[in-house]
């Protein structure tokens, strides 16, 4: 009896040094207990906490286990091994102890809790949905339950029962810093992005130390396009925890988007040596390659991103993205295809290849219409529900209220050409709403925002969100600027926010969408006898011209020839590279024609562009004859033209705005008519500007005719120094009649729409 009392002694003051923390001493008692009786049960248990409690996980499953196979029915024992082999990162079997002490003591909330927990990360959600609610019904003010509840409902896409959870979480524990971070991320997916900014700063408030907050808080500021903040926060988030991947490869992102691409570059780099499993930091890492024009080094990032992670739709895309841009058109639409194979509800990838079909030459008009249609099905028919009738005063002579929605309103060639448009319209008859979608404004942005009468910034808001902005602005007609080009709102434009909707300028195709009632094109891009049925939409011509050409900055006088002086002729085509590809065999043709002749070809420098010296090669035409310069700032640009005798328009995609600028230095261009209205500028342009025989409709007219006027210097001679006056005489430059006709289309377009039925 004496030595029974004596280890109840031993156990009770073992558990009060236990329980004070005096661990080492509890240790040491739990031990002399064991030495006395090797089957003692709770001593084995709580020795097993200890060493669990002291980083010896092994040891501390195999003390608690022992304790099991000695007392099968021991609830806690069973709780606490759970603990530990969650911890090691056995969840099944945690799972499994878990589960057993709750059928012996059901009302065992922490276990149910950490059953929960476990639940979650393994991402086994209804279960741990389950688990936290029993939780919460056993003990109604348990906070952390809340908390994780509302995790579990923020993977599952529950966003607003999530954000009822984390909200009563902090009802119980105002102070709960972890709940107020967590509440911000529902919050941001539901686009609150002011209320997820608010539980992120009171998360630091509470918690200056906590880094997730500091870079979550980054993340949102960064979404607002505020990225000196985001910059600032994701910073902070690295000192508190440089070990912290996640937030230097966003730094990465929101420094890329400032335009700061070295520093961008070093911080995905740092970011891959903290993890060097990160796929999305290759991929990020890739993106800020690419924006360098080194795209060898971009592709080998994306496939490096690829290759850790396969189903990683974004990589795929991306790498999409990259090969188009060096013209390797089949193998870029085979990673667009793969990026939506992996992530079918990825209308971005979708609208990626979209935008390729036009560079290649085996897609007509009609087939790319049918895959437009297929993304219409996919992302854009299910928003339909959305739609609300439209309320708008139905006078047809009122002001109208006409919004533009684009991410380039900047330094960009839809900038530029909206600019004139702009400055000319009339504002007695049409109010001008611009629904900016520019992350990093510049002087051009300030010089639009000059010409609207109202300027709203869309950065950072769901196309959910910018729709219900343009309906409670009781827009008329909302005119897209950029179809299926990068960070396009075309979901926008599915939700049908105004009456009339229209795409125009970013370029000349279709959405797809149903709801885009309209396309802007002219009488050469879409002839009155062209199939109409290849658009989603109804085509509008304008009158003459699609387009209204403004110079991008000061230009100097068009120099002569510079076949005068080199005594050959120099072609050129300073287009994107992407158009190039499946032009350069009919360019070898010219070149084979004119012996001593060069080419000038834009092109961001990498082996491709030794594919390209050998594809010439293979016809005679040595690499020295061939230049390729890099992209260039506009006054180096407009030089280089000095440089070209003769531009040669690119096919199935001409050149637009390019063919212009050659027009406006003097160079003659030849072009040669496509199937679709992408490969009809060409024509549209010259035709406006009185030179139409440059025009070919077939490729032997087209070498016909480039190689012919090579061969008539005094006509050379006479177009340069023509051309910039026939540009100025022509519709392309007068702009007070190009915004007349633009305003017309659109009132027409407004009163086909009252007439109607309600």
């Amino acid at each position: 009896m004496s030595d029974h009392v004596n280890l109840q002694q031993q156990f009770d003051s073992a558990l009060s040094h236990h329980r004070a923390g005096r661990l080492a001493e509890a240790e040491a008692v739990y031990r002399q207990i064991l030495s006395a009786d090797p089957n003692d049960a709770d001593a084995l248990h709580l020795l097993g906490v200890i060493a669990n409690q002291t980083g010896r996980n092994d040891q501390a499953i195999d003390l608690i286990g022992r304790a099991v196979e000695l007392d099968p029915e021991y609830a806690e024992a069973l709780f606490n091994l759970g603990n530990a082999l969650a911890e090691r990162g056995d969840f099944d079997p945690a799972i499994a102890s878990y589960e057993k002490a709750i059928r012996l003591t059901p009302d065992y909330v922490e276990a149910h809790f950490n059953l929960g927990d476990v639940r979650l990360k393994t991402g086994r959600l209804d279960e741990a949905i389950g688990s936290f609610q029993r939780a919460i019904r056993l003990k109604p003010d348990y906070a952390k339950a809340y908390n994780n509840l509302g995790s579990a409902l923020a993977e599952k896409g529950r966003h607003e029962e999530a954000i009822a959870a984390y909200r009563r979480a902090l009802q119980l524990k105002p102070d709960f810093a972890e709940a107020h971070n967590n509440l911000g991320k529902p919050l941001q997916e539901m686009d609150c992005l002011d209320d997820a900014l608010a539980s992120y700063r009171r998360a630091i408030q509470l918690k200056p130390d906590f880094a997730e907050a500091h870079s979550n808080l980054g993340n949102v500021l960064s979404r607002l396009g505020k990225l000196d903040e985001a910059i600032a926060s994701y910073r902070q988030a690295i000192r508190l925890k440089p070990e912290f991947a996640g937030p230097q490869s966003n730094l990465g992102n929101a420094l890329k988007d400032k335009g700061q691409l070295d520093e961008a570059i070093v911080a995905y780099r740092h970011a891959i040596r903290l993890k060097p499993d990160y796929a999305e930091a290759y991929s990020n890492l890739g993106a800020a390659m690419a924006a360098k024009g080194q795209f060898n080094d971009a592709v080998a990032a994306y496939r490096q991103a690829i290759r850790l992670k396969p189903d990683y739709a974004p990589a795929h895309s991306n790498l999409g993205s990259v090969l188009k841009d060096k013209g390797q058109l089949d193998e870029a639409i085979a990673a667009y295809r793969q990026a939506i194979r992996l992530k079918t509800d990825s209308a971005e990838a979708h609208s990626n290849l979209l935008f390729a079909l036009h560079y290649h030459p085996a897609f007509d008009a009609r087939m790319i219409l049918e895959e437009h249609r297929l993304w219409s099905r996919q992302h854009a028919e299910p928003l339909k529900k959305l739609i609300q009738p439209h309320a708008n005063n139905r006078d047809p002579d009122r002001r109208l209220r006409v919004g533009y929605v684009s991410p380039d309103f900047r330094d960009h060639v839809v900038g530029q050409s909206l600019l004139p448009l702009l400055r000319q319209h009339d504002h007695r008859q049409l109010e001008i709403f611009c629904y900016s979608n520019v992350p990093r404004p510049d002087a051009l942005t300030d010089q639009l925002r000059g010409y609207a009468d109202v300027w709203r910034g869309i950065v950072g808001l769901s196309d959910s969100k910018a729709a219900d902005l343009i309906r409670q602005d009781r827009i008329d007609v909302l005119v897209d600027l950029t179809l299926h080009s990068a960070n396009n709102r075309l979901l926008t434009f599915a939700r049908k926010p105004a009456p009339v909707q229209v795409t125009y300028l970013g370029y000349c195709s279709t959405t797809g969408l149903e709801t885009m009632d309209y396309r802007l094109s002219d009488p050469h891009l879409d002839p009155p006898d062209s199939d109409r049925s290849i658009y989603g939409e109804q085509t509008i011509h304008l009158p003459e011209t699609y387009w209204c050409y403004n110079p991008r900055g000061p230009t100097p006088e068009p120099s002569p020839p510079p076949a005068s002086a080199n005594g050959c002729v120099t072609f050129g085509c300073l287009n994107n590279f992407a158009k190039v590809s499946p032009a350069l065999d009919l360019w070898a043709q010219i070149l084979q024609c004119l012996p001593r002749s060069r080419l000038i070809v834009h092109s961001h420098p990498g082996p491709h562009l030794d594919a390209v010296r050998e594809r010439f090669a293979g016809n005679g035409i040595s690499p020295d004859r061939l230049e390729f310069p890099s992209r260039q700032p506009w006054p180096e640009y407009v030089l280089t033209y000095g440089r070209i005798d003769i531009a040669l328009d690119p096919f199935p995609w001409g050149g637009g705005i390019t063919t212009c600028d050659a027009l406006w230095m003097g160079v003659p261009v030849v072009s040669l008519v496509g199937r679709t209205a992408v490969g009809r500028g060409g024509a549209s342009i010259l035709t406006n500007v009185g030179v139409a025989e440059l025009i070919a409709r077939t490729p032997q007219q087209y070498v016909h005719i480039a190689t012919d006027l090579a061969g008539d210097l005094p006509r050379l001679a006479e177009l340069r120094r023509t051309l910039r006056a026939r540009m100025q005489a022509s519709p392309l430059m007068d702009a007070p009649r190009f915004a007349r006709n633009v305003e017309s289309a659109y009132r027409e377009m407004w009163k086909h729409f009252i007439s109607s039925p309600l």
